[in-house]
Protein backbone atom coordinates (compact mmCIF):
# COMPACT_ATOMS: atom_id res chain seq x y z
CA UNK A 1 0.00 0.00 0.00
CA UNK A 2 2.35 2.46 0.75
CA UNK A 3 5.07 1.10 -2.39
CA UNK A 4 1.83 2.27 -4.31
CA UNK A 5 1.42 5.67 -2.61
CA UNK A 6 4.78 6.06 -3.48
CA UNK A 7 5.08 5.03 -6.78
CA UNK A 8 1.89 7.75 -7.76
CA UNK A 9 3.56 10.66 -5.60
CA UNK A 10 6.53 10.45 -7.84
CA UNK A 11 4.23 10.04 -10.62
CA UNK A 12 2.51 13.17 -10.06
CA UNK A 13 5.88 15.14 -9.27
CA UNK A 14 7.48 14.04 -12.71
CA UNK A 15 4.09 14.75 -13.99
CA UNK A 16 4.08 18.56 -12.25
CA UNK A 17 7.68 19.12 -13.85
CA UNK A 18 6.96 18.02 -17.26
CA UNK A 19 3.18 20.35 -17.04
CA UNK A 20 5.61 23.54 -15.66
CA UNK A 21 8.70 22.90 -17.91
CA UNK A 22 6.15 22.86 -20.78
CA UNK A 23 4.47 25.61 -19.84
CA UNK A 24 7.55 27.73 -18.92
CA UNK A 25 9.35 27.15 -22.49
CA UNK A 26 5.30 28.10 -23.85
CA UNK A 27 5.65 31.14 -22.00
CA UNK A 28 9.25 32.15 -22.08
CA UNK A 29 9.04 31.93 -25.73
CA UNK A 30 6.03 34.22 -26.04
CA UNK A 31 8.12 36.86 -23.69
CA UNK A 32 10.94 36.76 -26.21
CA UNK A 33 8.67 37.54 -29.22
CA UNK A 34 7.01 40.31 -27.43
CA UNK A 35 3.62 39.36 -26.55
CA UNK A 36 3.84 40.62 -22.97
CA UNK A 37 5.36 44.09 -23.82
CA UNK A 38 1.96 46.03 -22.93
CA UNK A 39 -1.50 45.28 -22.57
CA UNK A 40 -2.09 45.61 -26.36
CA UNK A 41 -0.01 43.12 -27.24
CA UNK A 42 -0.79 40.12 -24.25
CA UNK A 43 -4.29 40.86 -24.84
CA UNK A 44 -3.60 39.63 -28.97
CA UNK A 45 -1.51 36.98 -27.89
CA UNK A 46 -4.34 35.47 -25.77
CA UNK A 47 -7.57 36.50 -28.31
CA UNK A 48 -5.36 34.35 -30.46
CA UNK A 49 -6.64 30.99 -28.45
CA UNK A 50 -10.00 31.37 -29.06
CA UNK A 51 -12.64 29.06 -26.97
CA UNK A 52 -9.06 28.75 -24.98
CA UNK A 53 -8.25 32.44 -23.92
CA UNK A 54 -9.61 32.10 -20.50
CA UNK A 55 -6.95 28.97 -20.13
CA UNK A 56 -4.55 30.49 -21.48
CA UNK A 57 -4.83 33.23 -18.98
CA UNK A 58 -4.83 31.68 -16.35
CA UNK A 59 -1.53 29.36 -16.98
CA UNK A 60 -0.03 32.46 -17.53
CA UNK A 61 -1.43 33.80 -14.45
CA UNK A 62 -0.31 30.62 -12.67
CA UNK A 63 2.82 30.51 -14.34
CA UNK A 64 3.67 34.10 -13.62
CA UNK A 65 4.18 33.25 -10.13
CA UNK A 66 6.30 30.44 -10.21
CA UNK A 67 8.57 32.39 -12.48
CA UNK A 68 8.25 35.66 -10.87
CA UNK A 69 9.78 37.54 -14.21
CA UNK A 70 6.60 38.08 -16.07
CA UNK A 71 4.35 40.95 -14.48
CA UNK A 72 1.34 39.55 -12.83
CA UNK A 73 -0.78 42.80 -12.83
CA UNK A 74 -0.28 42.37 -17.09
CA UNK A 75 -2.86 39.63 -16.85
CA UNK A 76 -5.35 41.44 -14.55
CA UNK A 77 -5.39 44.15 -17.03
CA UNK A 78 -5.64 41.74 -19.95
CA UNK A 79 -8.26 39.78 -18.35
CA UNK A 80 -10.78 42.46 -16.98
CA UNK A 81 -10.60 44.07 -20.77
CA UNK A 82 -11.03 41.03 -21.99
CA UNK A 83 -13.39 38.94 -19.88
CA UNK A 84 -15.23 41.52 -18.01
CA UNK A 85 -14.94 42.05 -14.05
CA UNK A 86 -16.36 38.37 -13.03
CA UNK A 87 -14.45 36.41 -15.94
CA UNK A 88 -11.10 38.01 -15.35
CA UNK A 89 -12.06 37.45 -11.47
CA UNK A 90 -11.65 33.53 -12.25
CA UNK A 91 -8.80 33.24 -14.57
CA UNK A 92 -6.79 35.50 -12.09
CA UNK A 93 -7.84 33.93 -8.79
CA UNK A 94 -7.35 30.59 -9.84
CA UNK A 95 -3.92 30.47 -12.16
CA UNK A 96 -2.64 33.12 -9.22
CA UNK A 97 -3.69 30.64 -6.32
CA UNK A 98 -2.70 27.80 -8.32
CA UNK A 99 0.56 29.17 -9.24
CA UNK A 100 0.87 30.45 -5.42
CA UNK A 101 0.76 27.04 -4.23
CA UNK A 102 2.69 25.64 -6.26
CA UNK A 103 5.54 27.83 -5.42
CA UNK A 104 4.90 26.67 -2.13
CA UNK A 105 5.32 23.21 -2.77
CA UNK A 106 8.53 23.94 -4.62
CA UNK A 107 10.26 25.45 -2.40
CA UNK A 108 9.04 23.14 0.51
CA UNK A 109 10.55 20.07 -1.85
CA UNK A 110 13.63 21.65 -2.91
CA UNK A 111 14.57 23.76 -0.81
CA UNK A 112 16.31 26.67 0.28
CA UNK A 113 18.47 26.37 -2.85
CA UNK A 114 15.65 26.74 -5.38
CA UNK A 115 14.38 29.50 -3.16
CA UNK A 116 17.90 31.72 -4.01
CA UNK A 117 17.62 31.08 -7.58
CA UNK A 118 13.62 32.50 -7.55
CA UNK A 119 14.65 35.33 -5.66
CA UNK A 120 17.17 37.91 -5.84
CA UNK A 121 19.85 37.45 -2.94
CA UNK A 122 18.92 40.72 -1.33
CA UNK A 123 15.21 40.55 -1.31
CA UNK A 124 15.83 36.66 0.09
CA UNK A 125 17.92 37.90 2.73
CA UNK A 126 15.66 40.61 3.93
CA UNK A 127 12.82 38.16 4.17
CA UNK A 128 14.60 35.99 6.39
CA UNK A 129 15.59 39.40 8.64
CA UNK A 130 11.74 40.24 8.24
CA UNK A 131 10.20 36.79 9.10
CA UNK A 132 12.69 36.37 12.10
CA UNK A 133 11.27 39.92 13.95
CA UNK A 134 7.90 39.11 13.42
CA UNK A 135 6.17 37.16 16.23
CA UNK A 136 3.14 35.45 13.94
CA UNK A 137 4.25 34.75 10.43
CA UNK A 138 0.74 33.41 9.98
CA UNK A 139 -0.93 36.44 10.55
CA UNK A 140 1.95 38.39 8.46
CA UNK A 141 1.54 36.19 5.42
CA UNK A 142 -2.05 36.40 5.43
CA UNK A 143 -2.14 40.44 5.72
CA UNK A 144 0.75 40.66 2.58
CA UNK A 145 -1.50 37.98 0.87
CA UNK A 146 -4.56 40.24 1.51
CA UNK A 147 -3.08 43.34 0.56
CA UNK A 148 -2.23 44.79 -2.83
CA UNK A 149 1.34 45.23 -3.85
CA UNK A 150 2.59 43.09 -1.37
CA UNK A 151 5.75 40.62 -2.73
CA UNK A 152 3.69 37.71 -2.64
CA UNK A 153 5.90 35.53 -5.54
CA UNK A 154 8.84 35.57 -2.95
CA UNK A 155 6.45 35.38 -0.05
CA UNK A 156 5.39 31.90 -1.79
CA UNK A 157 8.40 30.73 -2.45
CA UNK A 158 10.01 31.28 1.05
CA UNK A 159 6.68 30.33 2.93
CA UNK A 160 7.64 26.87 1.54
CA UNK A 161 11.19 27.07 3.74
CA UNK A 162 9.40 27.96 7.33
CA UNK A 163 7.49 25.05 9.13
CA UNK A 164 4.04 26.30 8.18
CA UNK A 165 1.78 23.40 6.69
CA UNK A 166 0.76 23.07 3.17
CA UNK A 167 -3.31 23.13 4.80
CA UNK A 168 -2.41 26.14 6.72
CA UNK A 169 -1.00 27.84 3.74
CA UNK A 170 -3.93 26.76 1.10
CA UNK A 171 -6.29 28.17 3.04
CA UNK A 172 -4.57 31.78 3.52
CA UNK A 173 -4.26 31.95 -0.19
CA UNK A 174 -7.82 30.48 -0.64
CA UNK A 175 -9.36 32.91 1.90
CA UNK A 176 -7.29 36.09 1.77
CA UNK A 177 -6.23 36.21 -2.41
CA UNK A 178 -9.45 36.66 -3.71
CA UNK A 179 -10.56 40.19 -2.27
CA UNK A 180 -6.86 41.65 -4.08
CA UNK A 181 -7.95 40.29 -7.09
CA UNK A 182 -11.33 41.01 -7.10
CA UNK A 183 -10.75 44.82 -6.10
CA UNK A 184 -7.96 44.38 -9.08
CA UNK A 185 -10.62 42.91 -11.53
CA UNK A 186 -13.58 45.50 -10.87
CA UNK A 187 -10.77 48.50 -10.72
CA UNK A 188 -9.47 47.39 -14.36
CA UNK A 189 -12.85 46.31 -16.03
CA UNK A 190 -14.65 49.75 -15.00
CA UNK A 191 -12.13 52.83 -14.40
CA UNK A 192 -8.65 51.31 -17.27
Amino acid sequence: MEQNAEKLKRILTYTLIFLLLFSGIFLVRAYFQGHFNSPESLRTYISAFGVFAPLILTAIQAIQVILPVLPGFLGCIVGAGMFGAAGAFWCNYIGISAGSIIAFLLARRYGTGLVQKMVPMEKYQSCVEWVNRKKSYTAVLSLAILLPLAPDDFLCYFSGLTGMSAKRFVWIIVLAKPWCILAYSIFFAYFV
